[in-house]
């Protein structure tokens, strides 16, 4: 155990993704298979490995130093948590919930984290607001210590601070990715970046949440409290992927879109509660794998098909007659309308594919 420990530590290191993999895939297996043999002789024995394996696949956090952090009442940015959790337009697309972290640096990381939710011009704004009350107190932003993220480009997502208050930023980077090594096609560059890029997000964002279908179709699944869920979501997004490698290498158009129509619905399927805003910066993130699947559609048709694909929104009472198996909050958005769309709708040669949404209650 000590040496998996020290192995899945090392950074940017290939064989350390590979274990985690199969680590995340060997968890999934023995939960699925506790759950089928309750009463096999081995069970309790399974208990004690699948706790350890938990244990084992714990996130690693943003890089933190303890010996310049504030116990719990004495925070230097408080101020900056008050504001935040006293913005009624900011509870209007996060919730009502409280910020919970307990040091500067975890304060930090999760307001702006938050602010990836909202629209990016509220977003903008209390980015600056942000850094303004962190300069009060003698701390500036840094944009050379960034924790990267693996994706197809690379961009600073928000800085961290240096001075009085010192915390890691949020990066994508090209490099990242590039040392995952994973086999190039049409368009696995950007699946390969949707990939691990959620896979990073999922360990250091504990706010995330699934709603794929084929994981647990009658809820939206804290992967915080469920944590069995996301190796389970993780596992569903990896198969995904590689089924969009063995069409590509098809080259059936039609094979390749209906790969890609369930790889775009695992991708919009990692939500928060309330759902992010479609012009946020997740929002535009997601969006990108809807403009790629828009191009494979025309691929399709202009291949002889006759495909109508259908992102649905709006009032759920106008589109509901096109999804199915649709999730309902009583938080976020307008009542009675769409709040995300998880699955597009799609006619592929007069055959329907039904959508899935999550919506807002009425009442």
């Amino acid at each position: 155990m000590q040496h998996l420990c020290q192995l899945l530590e090392i950074k940017n290191s290939e064989l350390a993704r590979l274990l985690r993999f199969s680590l995340y895939g060997l968890e999934a297996t023995l939960n699925q298979a506790r759950t089928e043999f309750p009463l096999d002789p081995g069970a309790k024995v399974c208990d004690d490995v699948l706790q350890e394996l938990h244990n084992l696949l714990q996130p690693l956090p943003l890089q933190q130093n303890t010996s310049w952090e504030n116990p719990p009442d004495d925070l230097k940015l408080s101020h900056l948590r008050e504001a935040f959790n006293s913005d009624s337009e900011l509870s209007y697309y996060l919730g009502n919930s409280q910020l919970q972290s307990q040091t500067d640096s975890d304060l930090w990381n999760e307001i702006q984290r938050k602010l990836l939710r909202v629209p990016e011009d509220l977003a903008a704004s209390w980015q600056q607001r942000t850094l303004d009350l962190a300069q009060e107190v003698g701390a500036i932003a840094d944009n050379s210590n960034l924790y990267q993220l693996p994706f197809i480009r690379d961009e600073i997502i928000y800085p961290g601070l240096s001075g009085t208050v010192k915390t890691q930023g949020l990066s994508l980077s090209q490099q990242a990715l590039s040392n995952s090594q994973i086999p190039q096609g049409n368009t696995s560059d950007i699946l390969a970046g949707f990939l691990y890029l959620y896979i990073k997000f999922i360990e250091i964002d504990p706010d995330l949440h699934h709603a794929l279908k084929s994981v647990f179709s009658f809820d939206i699944i804290s992967f915080h409290s469920k944590p069995e869920r996301r190796h389970q979501y993780i596992e569903a997004l990896s198969d995904r992927f590689q089924r969009i490698q063995k069409a590509e290498k098809n080259t059936d158009p039609l094979l390749i879109l209906r790969a890609w129509i369930d790889m775009d619905e695992a991708i919009h399927s990692l939500v928060f509660v309330p759902p992010a805003e479609r012009y946020s910066w997740w929002g535009k993130l997601q969006n990108e794998s809807r403009r790629i699947l828009k191009k494979v559609t025309d691929e399709a048709n202009n291949a002889g098909n006759e495909v109508r694909i259908r992102q649905l929104s709006g009032l759920y009472a106008d589109i509901c007659a096109l999804s199915k198996d649709d999730l309902q909050l009583d938080c976020g958005g307008i009542p009675g309308e769409v709040l995300t769309c998880l699955r597009i709708y799609a006619r592929i040669n007069q055959e329907e594919s039904p959508g899935r949404v999550i919506f807002r209650s009425s009442r």
